[in-house]
Order: C-alpha cells, then structure tokens, then sequence
C-alpha cells in the first residue's frame, strides 16, 4: 500500500454516517438529557450528527476559531433549539489565550503540536495563530441550565479535554454525562493519556456507556484517540 501524504482529515469517519450517533442519541434520550454543551463546536459537525439521529432537545456550541465560529452560525441558524455562545475557548479559568490555527481547523488547539505529529500529521501543522478570549463551563452553565436541565457535555478541544473538566468546578454536580475525546497517543504537547482521564472520570462517578473508535492514522499505524461516552452510575 503507498504511503504517500495524506490529510489528517481524511483519517477521519464522516459525521453522521456511522451507527455510534443513534447509540449516543439513544443513550441522551435515555437518561433524559435536555441541554448538550458542545465544547469545540467546529462547524457543526456534532451537534448536526446529534439532530439528524433525533435528538431534539437543546445544544449550546461554543467554537473560539473566528472562521468556524461563522460557519457554525450559519448552520444553527434555521435550528432555534441550537444557540451559539460568544466566540470563546473554554478551559480552566477565564481570560484569552493564543489558540494554534491549523489549516485543518478541527485540529487547532489551545497546545502546540509535538515534534512527532508535526512529521506524521504534516498537512495539520499550525501555520498561525488567534487570540480568543477564553471562558469557563462553571460561568457558562448558570447562562444557559434552567434548574431543571439534565445536561450532558461534549468535549473535543484537541487535547484540552482536563482543563475543560477542570473548569466546571463544583458545578458538575449538574452533569449527568459526558462525552471526551481521549489520546492513545499524545498529539499535542501536555496532552494528558487516556487512562488519567478515564481514572478521573470513574473518581468524579461517571462509568463508560459507550467507546466511539477515533482518528486512525496511517502514517503512525495505529489508532491515536477515542471518544468515550460516560454517565452516572
């Protein structure tokens, strides 16, 4: 088989098409989620895979790139049960930060690249970078959780998924499920494993329902990340 360049993109399952969206949907209608918070909206791929497999009930998405955050504007725009945030970063405290740009912008993030996935992933490598302001889920959740909210959080922030947990505080006491992208193999710098993720997640009381396989890289030969699809109990 040649192994001439190719796009880290194109590594990736098209949103949508695979039978894990009516598992993820299935598993939203049965804990009785109304609100999912899409942390790292991009354009909309998530929160459109969440609505063409039935799931009707709330979306918030937050996207810090300005490009993406426009795109995913426009595809909320006919949906009035999705509300885009501000254009912001969401982590561990509030402030701005420097969010590196790639030219694949689902693979921006808040941490540089290693020197590996510069080589392996050579069409996703930064070539700028933004400065965004940055928020956190304890500050935004009060904005759009009524009381009576069962609120489910996605995270795919190319790495930042601890930061993200950690900014929620006290108030993921409000959670019932998660949904976090989790690395085999560190991509980006600081990029914590999968085993300190998933041991945080069982300490906080969250069990796995559902592994989603990732991106699966030809150039590393092996499946560098997953999403794991976690709720109480």
């Amino acid at each position: 088989m040649s192994d001439s360049p190719r796009s880290a993109a194109a590594d990736r399952p098209v949103p949508g098409g695979a039978p894990h969206w009516a598992q993820i949907t299935g598993l939203l209608a049965a804990h009785g989620v109304t609100l999912v918070l899409d942390v790292g909206g991009n354009t909309g791929q998530y929160a459109g895979a969440l609505r063409r497999n039935g799931y009707t009930g709330r979306i918030v998405s937050f996207e810090p790139l300005a490009s993406a955050h426009g795109a995913l504007e426009q595809a909320a725009a006919d949906d009035p049960g999705w509300t885009i945030a501000p254009r912001a970063a969401v982590g561990a405290a509030a402030g701005s930060v420097e969010i590196n740009v790639s030219p694949e912008s689902d693979m921006s993030s808040l941490l540089p690249m290693t020197a590996t996935a510069e080589r392996h992933l050579a069409s996703a490598k930064p070539t700028t970078t933004e400065t965004v302001p940055l928020t956190t889920l304890a500050a935004e959740l009060p904005r759009y959780a009524g009381a009576s909210d069962v609120v489910f959080v996605k995270s795919d922030t190319q790495g930042y998924e601890a930061a993200v947990l950690d900014g929620l505080g006290d108030t993921i006491a409000r959670v019932a499920g998660l949904q976090l992208e989790l690395s085999l193999v560190p991509v980006y710098e600081g990029q914590p494993d999968h085993l300190v993720l998933q041991n945080r997640l069982a300490g906080l009381g969250f069990t796995p329902h559902l592994v989603v396989p990732g991106y699966w890289s030809r150039h590393y030969g092996r499946m560098l990340e997953y999403d794991v699809v976690c709720f109480r109990g």
